[in-house]
Parts: C-alpha cells; structure tokens; sequence
C-alpha cells in the first residue's frame, strides 16, 4: 500500500511515515522509550521519538542494529542524530513509564529470534506500558497466530486502516486496544486493491478506537 500510494498517487511514503510518529507519539502518556527495528516500522518508531522529544517526553531510543538502518528510517535516525539524541544498540527501559514497539510490522515472515526475541522478552517483563506500531512484533498480521516471542501490548496503534490478525485467533491478547490512525493514505489507493473505505471515515476524528465500532 506505501509503495502504490507513492508510484500511482504520488504521495511520498516519507509523508506517511511522518504522520505514522506523531500519530503513535499522542499515545504514549509518560516518559517513553523507543524500541526500533531496521525497517519502516522502526522508522515510524524513529519519528515517534522525534515528536516525543518535541514534546519532554523521550526517555531514549535503541535500534536493534543502528548501523543497518537504510531509506526512510536512516533519514528518521539522522535527524534524530542532528538533535543530538543518541540511538543505543541495547534498550534501558529504567528510566521510562511507557514503551513503543516498533520493532517488527506487517512483513513478518519467520518467529523473531536471537536479539529481537530477546528484546521482545524484555519488553513483556518491563512492566511498562506498551504502545505497538502497526501490530504487536512477532504477531502474523495476516492470521492473528504467534508463533514464537511476540509483544504483549497494551495499545496497538494500527495505522491507516486495522490489520486482520488484530482481530483473529491470538490477535486480541496480544493487541490490547487496538486504536485505528489515519495516516493520509488515499482512499483511492485502497479502491485499486479492491478495498472500499468509507469517505467519512476520518472526516470528524483522526482515528478511533477499533472497540467502539461494530463489525
């Protein structure tokens, strides 16, 4: 969907992870740490902690690797760089009331392991509030299944419109609430996959809780 609203609509996937951060910022109440991977859900993560230091309330930031960030989410570490805010290649939740997730997105092909599974592990025992961007890392978005580690989140904020795995077989525990967030995507994009989204959708609010619409 990044990639047909930038080739077909001419909409800058950059604009979209743009508003991505400041959507998963306004949901993080409290001292915050970021939890990035190397793709674009950590660059939305990236951008979270841009706003975040905007507004007081970044306790810090790590990325799995910093070195292997490329695209979008280098050019999200470089400005962070540029503020002087440090990207660490291990978290430290200590200092932090709540924690973004934005280590693995929609694309998750295998069980995390290694370091993220360990990260993931860390995050679960932190006892810290967690905000997960797009889907709790390490749940299938498509099927809702877990089958290794995966985040327990306590808000999931699932950008553009909700992914199916958030509502099927282990998606529930896993997301928390799941708040829906509109991030500019065309809805004319969506009708080119065959997805009809009602205009209205985000006409009075900017997003909604998944909870309080009747499916």
């Amino acid at each position: 969907m990044d990639r047909l609203t930038a080739e077909r609509f001419a909409l800058p996937v950059s604009w979209l992870m743009e508003a991505a951060g400041w959507q998963v910022a306004r949901h993080c109440r409290g001292r915050t740490y970021v939890a990035c991977g190397r793709g674009n859900n950590g660059g939305d993560g990236l951008a979270a902690a841009r706003h975040l230091h905007r507004w007081g309330r970044l306790a810090g930031v790590a990325c799995i690797d910093p070195t292997a960030l490329s695209g979008l989410a280098a050019d999200q570490a470089r400005v962070l760089g540029a503020l002087g805010i440090q990207i660490a290649s291990e978290p430290d939740f200590s200092g932090a009331q709540v924690v973004v997730d934005g280590l693995l997105g929609t694309g998750l092909s295998r069980p995390p392991e290694g370091r993220l599974a360990g990260w993931i592990a860390a995050m679960n025992a932190s006892e810290r509030r967690v905000v997960s961007v797009d889907v709790p890392s390490g749940l299938d978005a498509d099927s809702g299944r877990v089958a290794g580690a995966c985040v327990r989140a306590a808000v999931t904020v699932t950008l553009g419109l909700p992914k199916r795995g958030l509502l099927l077989a282990e998606g529930p525990a896993y997301a928390g609430d799941v708040w829906v967030a509109d991030i500019g995507i065309p809805f004319e994009a969506y009708a080119a996959v065959g997805v009809e989204v009602p205009r209205h959708l985000f006409a009075m609010h900017d997003r909604f809780q998944l909870s309080a619409v009747r499916l």
